[in-house]
């Protein structure tokens, strides 16, 4: 979805130090979201009884989560003849692990497109990348051996947060950030430097430390691109990097990235170092074969979605 171009006013051409980009950061809207996801929907899909009608109560008391819910059946099981119109029915088709992954995608993007306001971009093929980086990040850390959480999932939808609230804080420099990058050969966290003084990733990782929220999602906002860089959460770090090239290499939604990346950018990635140190190439292969099959049907997903 495409907001309303903003007025853009006139601004000095250096640079902004890093205690006024604080400065400003510290007056950008917490997320609430981020401090809790749907609790009640969650610890209901986690008790050892879980019935269909129970859980479409809790969704009924959220319009945004059951339009998404709707909107995804009908999406995933385009083949039926009739559409599914009932909360149940759909919690039966999908089943709880995608309910799960709803419940904490909602929020978070609901609050994600009131931060952006009209500043101009991209905005639904930009959702449908943090969703689609949450969605691989599970897949990488689970083909990869590693124990899943809810951390990994939340971590991956919210890497980039620093785009966002560099359009929310910053919009007369976000733009022309994007504009330069859809014509000139620089990376786009260069330009990020150049024009605002600060890229998305440091950005989002100051503003996640300014709001008290979990290291786990400041060390990813901040060392996605680098996750060997990460000294207490590097696994889930490392599987975000991954998800989020093969995303750019995918061309699965998008996120203003502006440089080409390859398929052996992804597998080659120094997050695999990380989540299977000292692997032997056959066990790389093996799980690089195992993520083919989830990279396919994301679209299909992200259509329901968003």
């Amino acid at each position: 979805m495409f907001g309303t171009p903003i007025i853009k006013t006139a601004r000095p051409p250096a640079n902004m130090d890093r205690a006024a980009i604080e400065l400003r950061i510290s007056s950008c809207p917490r997320l609430p979201s981020l401090g809790s996801i749907n609790i009640a929907l969650r610890e209901l899909l986690s008790a050892e009884n879980r019935y269909t009608g129970q859980i479409a109560d809790v969704i009924r008391r959220d319009p945004s989560l059951t339009a998404r819910l709707l909107r995804l059946v009908n999406s995933v099981y385009y083949h039926q003849t009739t559409p599914v119109n009932s909360i149940e029915e759909a919690v039966f088709y999908l089943g709880t692990r995608q309910i799960r992954q709803l419940a904490m995608i909602t929020p978070v993007i609901d609050d994600f497109q009131k931060l952006t306001g009209r500043t101009q971009f991209v905005w639904r093929s930009f959702w449908q990348h943090c969703i689609a980086t949450a969605l691989l990040t599970r897949e990488v850390i689970t083909v990869s051996g590693v124990q899943p959480e809810d951390a990994d999932y939340v971590a991956g939808l919210i890497h980039d947060v620093g785009k966002i609230i560099m359009a929310a804080c910053f919009g007369d420099r976000f733009v022309e950030i994007h504009q330069r990058a859809a014509t000139e050969p620089k990376g786009l966290r260069q330009i990020e430097v150049e024009v605002l003084g600060m890229d998305h990733a440091e950005l989002g990782a100051l503003y996640l430390q300014h709001h008290s929220l979990p290291e786990v999602m400041v060390e990813t906002a901040r060392f996605h691109h680098t996750p060997e860089l990460a000294r207490r959460h590097p696994k889930v770090v490392a599987a975000v990097q991954i998800a989020n090239l093969i995303l750019h290499q995918s061309k699965i939604g998008a996120s203003g990235h502006n440089l080409p990346v390859s398929e052996s950018d992804w597998m080659t990635a120094s997050g695999w170092n990380i989540l299977l140190p000292g692997a032997q190439p056959e066990v790389l292969g093996s799980a690089i074969a195992r993520l083919k099959p989830e990279i396919e049907r994301l679209p299909t997903l992200l259509e329901g979605l968003v």
